[in-house]
């Protein structure tokens, strides 16, 4: 009984001691695909509420509600990575039309963002 209890512990140590693999892939995607393919899935995208992205030159705002951000994620198990990110997409998209409908707007115009991650290190003197 002893040796039992002690082999589970060793085997737990050992499993907690072996870092998981992790993917960190940039992929670029097009939009247009997940757009097309934005009423298939769970959450719908609203065509009463427009989506622009960047700044279209030639678009006239009345008024400016206010800014909001969207960061959805989703379970990419047995999905392709263009299929998780477009379910992601699509998420963050529905959510920010969801947003624009409580606030009063009829579009949403989207702006690019950038996120960094970073080690922090002490380096020799």
């Amino acid at each position: 009984m002893k040796q039992t209890v002690m082999g589970l512990l060793s085997l737990v140590a050992l499993s907690i001691a072996i870092p998981a693999a992790a993917r960190d892939d940039r992929l670029k995607f097009p939009v247009d695909a997940a757009l097309a393919k934005g009423q298939n899935y769970k959450e719908k995208l609203d065509p009463q509420i427009k989506l622009y992205f960047g700044k279209p030159s030639k678009l006239k705002v009345a008024k400016t509600i206010g800014e909001w951000t969207s960061n959805k994620k989703t379970n990419a198990f047995n999905k392709s990575d263009q299929e998780a990110c477009n379910i992601a997409f699509i998420s963050a998209a529905v959510s920010l039309q969801d947003r624009a409908k409580r606030e009063g707007g009829n579009a949403v115009i989207t702006m690019a963002g950038v996120a960094l991650r970073g080690t922090v290190v002490t380096l020799p003197k």
